[in-house]
Order: C-alpha cells, then structure tokens, then sequence
C-alpha cells in the first residue's frame, strides 16, 4: 500500500475525474502515465458496484494533467456517507484543484430521455444522512450556495455549444439506495424541484467543498424514473445505457480540458 502522491511519482494532476456506473470507458481517452488499482492505495476503497472498475488512472487529457476515478464506493454499499472522504484527501493532496463528478441518473424530466447529459446546477440532499456528521471542527459548517462552480458550469455549457449537444441543466437528488425509487418517492421529487435522481455524487460534492476543491457534475440519464414509464427499472439498465451518453459526456469533458481553466 502506498500514498496516492507516492505512486504518483511526481505527476501532479490539476484536475480529478470521477467516473459512474458504465463510464468507466472515458477512461480509454487519457494518455495514462500511470494505472494503479484501489488496493494499492492508502484510504481507497474498492467499489462493489459491477459497472465500476476501481482503478485510478493518471496522465493527459487534452493537454491536461488529469487523474480518473474509474468507480467510487457508495453510501448504500456500507452504510458510510464519508466513504470517499479518504479519496478526495488523497486527490487534493497530489495536487488537485479541481474535480469533475459523473454519474448516471434516473430522469424526472419527460423532455430528458435516457441517453442525455445533464448538468448539475444544485442538488437536494433526501439521503438522510451527511458526510461530515462526526467532523469534530467548525470546517463541517459548509457553505453550499455555490456549491458547483460557475466558471467550470459555464465552460461546459459553452462546449456543448461548440458541439452542438444538447446539455440540460437541473436538479439532482440523492436517494440512499440500494433499492430504486417508487413512483410515490418520484412524484415527491418531482414536487420538491428536482430533475433527476441518483444514489452518488452528493457526498463528494459536500467532501470536495469542504477540503476547497472547485467541483463540478454532470449526469449521464440512463432511464425514466419509477412510475413514468410502467416497466420496472434495473441496474442492468443503468450499465446498457451509460455508455449512450457517456460517449456525449466524453466529448463535452475532452473540449472543456482543451480549452483549459483560467
């Protein structure tokens, strides 16, 4: 086992990506200086989740100096809303500045099908739970009002432009999972402003504004939320889907990279 910096050898990335289920094939773009599996690493734990590949990947990505999270571990699989906390210490500690979050996501938007991109503008936190519950500092008392940051939310929006792909904006909320969501559950959501639902992504946001690392997220939409459709949902769903926008998702974060950060 070795510190993230250790392995790192000296490549110091700016920038972080943190892949869902099914995207794990954005990694194949990265110029990989160095492939290290999770086991290998101080403080990372292995994802569960099929879908997720649980490696780390760093090199470069449109000129960039990137690092890829190919999977992350979630709240549902132990019951730990800090469970990436270890992760994004580790990320900032190699010299990240700045992480991109991906997921897939359920759709609450009849005018966002499956296959499309959707930009996080804010979330809603249904989990019940948070990961800085135990923190012992006044640090925990994050502020969340600008929790994604606009000039990176902006270059994303002017990327899809350029590439003439339909990126939607709305609001994420997060669900504890395992199990998927009920009609009842999605109607609630839709009643409380959001636009889509998902079982990740929330407790990093929180974790990366409280260690100062500007974020941004994106969701891949993988299915119409439970009761829109009548068929039942399944994660195979999520894994056959993914890909399908992801490949939208890959285009938009290779231009956003080529053009750079200010």
């Amino acid at each position: 086992m070795t510190t993230l910096p250790s392995a790192l050898n000296g490549f110091v990335p700016e920038t972080a990506l943190v892949l869902g289920s099914g995207l794990g094939s954005l990694v194949e773009a990265v110029d990989a200086v160095h492939r290290i599996d999770y086991d290998d690493l101080d403080g990372f734990p292995p994802s569960g989740v099929s879908g997720h590949a649980g490696e780390l990947v760093a090199g470069h990505l449109s000129d960039q100096r990137v690092v890829v999270m190919s999977g992350r571990v979630h709240y549902y699989e132990h019951g730990d809303a800090a469970a990436m906390r270890a992760p994004l210490e580790a990320l900032k500690a190699a010299g990240v500045r700045r992480i991109i979050l991906t997921n897939s996501a359920g759709s609450i938007d009849s005018d966002m099908p499956p296959g499309s991109v959707m930009q996080i503008e804010d979330h809603i936190n249904f989990s019940g739970s948070n990961p800085l519950i135990g923190e012992p500092s006044d640090a925990r008392f994050v502020g969340l009002t600008n929790a994604y940051d606009e000039a990176i939310c902006s270059a994303f929006a002017e990327a899809a432009d350029e590439l003439s792909i339909t990126l939607h904006k709305g609001v994420y909320m997060w669900f504890s999972g395992p199990c998927f969501e009920t009609p009842a559950e999605i109607k609630m959501a839709r009643l409380m402003g959001a636009d889509a639902v998902g079982m990740s992504t929330v407790p990093e946001v929180i974790l990366s504004r409280f260690l100062g690392l500007d974020v941004a997220a994106l969701s891949v939409i993988t299915n119409f939320a439970a009761g829109m459709t009548g068929d039942e949902l399944s994660h195979q769903e999520t894994k056959d889907m993914a890909p399908k926008g992801g490949e939208r998702l890959a285009k938009l974060i290779a231009t956003v990279l080529e053009k750079g950060f200010a």
